[in-house]
């Protein structure tokens, strides 16, 4: 058998394979494991109450950050989902309502004040008359008020969409 440097052919072959093998193992991290959110209603409810005090003292960003951590904390926390959407339109962030109000709507579709506060937004900020019809339909299926002032304004967003 012939040497190389010392070291036997053979073994030196199946270092480099080892090497090799290592390198590429070495190159090809594992994906991230997905972690379950946890979510903390009793946290939320606190954070839900900052908030409320915090709008209600005029500090409108601690009142932002609170409900954030809130809505992050219980998803479902419609109550909330629902005031930072309306503290986001007092702001001029019109996009960001009204996304608030669908990823409210993902998680609890039946809420009738998600669907007309999405309506408005989109009617008379984003000027999405489709959306805005979509959402006071299903607020007036909810609510079931067929001759309410809601009925007045579908009639008059199918009369422009014509």
């Amino acid at each position: 058998m012939m040497r190389l440097r010392g070291i036997p052919q053979v073994f030196r072959f199946l270092l480099l394979l080892v090497l090799a093998g290592l390198a590429g193992c070495a190159s090809k991290a594992p994906a991230p494991e997905k972690v379950a959110p946890v979510y903390q209603p009793e946290q939320s409810k606190e954070w839900e109450r900052q908030g409320r005090q915090a709008y209600e003292a005029g500090d409108r960003k601690m009142a932002l950050e609170a409900w954030h951590q809130a809505v992050a904390a219980d998803p479902a926390n419609v109550r909330v989902r629902n005031n930072l959407a309306l503290l986001l339109k007092e702001q001029e962030r019109f996009e960001e309502a009204a996304e608030m109000l669908e990823a409210g709507l993902k998680v609890t579709p039946k809420v009738a004040e998600l669907h007309y506060n999405l309506a408005v937004i989109s009617e008379l900020y984003l000027l999405d008359l489709d959306k805005a019809l979509e959402h006071y339909q299903h607020y007036q299926s909810l609510v079931g008020e067929e001759g309410s002032q809601v009925a007045g304004w579908i009639a008059d967003l199918e009369r422009r969409l014509e």
